[in-house]
């Protein structure tokens, strides 16, 4: 029930999930329950659940979507795979399904090769014995647990990756590594869950394929159960550590759950920038989370982190925040360029009831550092406070179009309507207190053309360049109301 409020709207939500055979309706926490709620759903038997504040409706949608696929692998009576009998070698006498590893290994005794399952980004979630029996780029993956960067964009260039997710079937690709592969995309329903590789001599047979396909559906089963498993986990995580960073009746409790003790701690928030589609940063967003996660178990036991509306919040334990931007720049540090996170970082904590707070300080530590008004990666919010309040300045000046008139205003408009720059060099004369021949430098012209130019925008602005404050007011002005592009 997105966006459904008050229990009137609760309770009708209820009749109508009932109508369409609903077994629960799910709304923004805290709902709305009175009476009539509670007689509704006493009533059609439809439970009422509530959504942890903080928590993304996309992150539901996607674990319900990954329960409900199961039905669409297709499930025999015993729990296996439909078709998937004792004839593929993937079944037990017990009807319990096998491990991954085990799923791998049958797959590599049918085709004859060392296999991988892999995951859309080329991470290697399992693998059979017989991985000598490879090729260099075969035993690089399995020693990294990952594809190799440079092998990747061989297949995407190859057309690999659009052949194999186009067809239901298996696909054969060669003249990408030193030997061949026959490869199947994983699916549950429409969505594709990764991948099987195998490396082979040559074709596969019908049988072979027909034993691949089959394969591929017990595989489909597992990064299912592999993955609800962890967004379950995860959104555990995620619903308690919004409980505590947003305060309330449930923090302390919620705090208990996680390990938090009374001891002081500060928050710490990452995000991805750069300009890379929504998929992407969704993806390098789970990775590095993933990542954060691990670099600061090995600094303190008691740590804990979750994603909450593409924010990455970490909850360190500590006494100072000093060792906190420490290690957040060691992280940055290690990941490098090729992630391109920021993270910023909130005041101590002195107990969990004061960790609120310490988030307020590293959201807004992370909004000056995702915008770029600062050359670092990793801040705290005294670090950036000037640029903070320039930044919430801006944001009411454009909520309530609190724009002033005056003398840079008035430079703008000149610059607009006659193609000058006069702006600019009131800005290269004011970065370099005053000194003409820097700032001309500053804005390639000749001294003497920028002195004209200064006489020039006095003229037109009527700004008294020798008057502190009314320098400090253009100063100001400036870096509010940036030159629009």
């Amino acid at each position: 029930g997105v966006g459904v409020h008050g229990a009137g709207p609760v309770a009708a939500l209820v009749e109508r999930a009932a109508a369409l055979d609903a077994a629960a309706v799910i709304v923004r926490s805290p709902a709305a329950v009175d009476d009539t709620v509670r007689a509704a759903s006493a009533r059609t038997g439809v439970a009422v659940l509530g959504l942890t504040p903080g928590a993304s409706w996309a992150q539901v949608a996607a674990l319900l979507r990954s329960l409900l696929a199961v039905d669409d692998v297709g499930l025999d009576e015993t729990g296996a795979g439909a078709g998937t009998g004792t004839g593929t070698g993937t079944g037990t006498d017990s009807g319990a399904a096998p491990d991954l590893f085990a799923v791998a290994n049958a797959v590599a005794a049918l085709l004859d090769g060392p296999v991988t399952v892999e995951d859309r980004n080329g991470r290697v979630l399992a693998f059979s014995s017989r991985q000598d029996e490879g090729d260099p780029d075969r035993i690089a993956t399995i020693l990294d647990r990952q594809v190799p960067a440079d092998r990747l964009r061989a297949l995407e260039e190859h057309g690999a990756f659009t052949a194999l997710y186009r067809s239901d079937r298996p696909v054969y690709i060669e003249g990408v590594a030193d030997k061949p592969r026959a490869a199947i995309a994983v699916r549950a329903g429409g969505e594709i869950l990764g991948s099987v590789w195998a490396v082979v001599d040559r074709p596969l047979t019908a049988d072979r394929e027909r034993s691949l396909a089959e394969a591929a559906r017990v595989v489909a089963l597992h990064l299912l159960r592999l993955r609800a498993g962890q967004d379950v986990g995860r959104r555990l995580r995620a619903d308690l550590l919004a409980t505590v960073l947003e305060g309330g009746a449930g923090a302390p409790e919620a705090a208990a759950r996680l390990g938090l003790t009374a001891q002081p701690a500060c928050v710490l928030a990452l995000a991805i920038t750069g300009g890379s589609s929504a998929p992407d940063r969704i993806a390098a967003g789970e990775r590095v989370s993933d990542a954060l996660a691990l670099h600061l178990a090995a600094v303190h036991p008691r740590t804990a982190t979750a994603t909450l509306g593409g924010v990455t919040y970490a909850i360190l334990p500590t006494t100072s925040d000093e060792p906190a931007l420490r290690v957040a720049g060691a992280f940055l540090a290690r990941v490098g360029t090729r992630v391109p996170a920021v993270i910023g970082i909130g005041r101590v904590a002195a107990r969990p009831a004061h960790l609120p707070r310490s988030r307020q300080d590293a959201d807004r530590a992370l909004r000056v550092l995702r915008h770029g008004r600062t050359r670092t990666r990793a801040a705290r919010l005294a670090d950036v406070y000037t640029a903070s309040l320039l930044a919430d300045l801006t944001d009411r000046m454009a909520g309530e179009d609190d724009i002033p008139d005056g003398p840079v205003p008035r430079l703008r408009a000149y610059d607009a309507g006659h193609r000058t720059a006069l702006t600019e060099t009131l800005a290269a004369w004011l970065d370099t207190f005053g000194d003409v021949p820097a700032a001309a430098a500053a804005v390639h012209v000749h001294p003497n053309t920028f002195r004209y130019r200064l006489k020039r925008l006095t003229e037109v602005s009527g700004l008294d360049l020798t008057d502190p404050d009314s320098r400090f007011e253009a100063m100001l002005q400036l870096r509010l109301m940036p030159p629009s592009s």
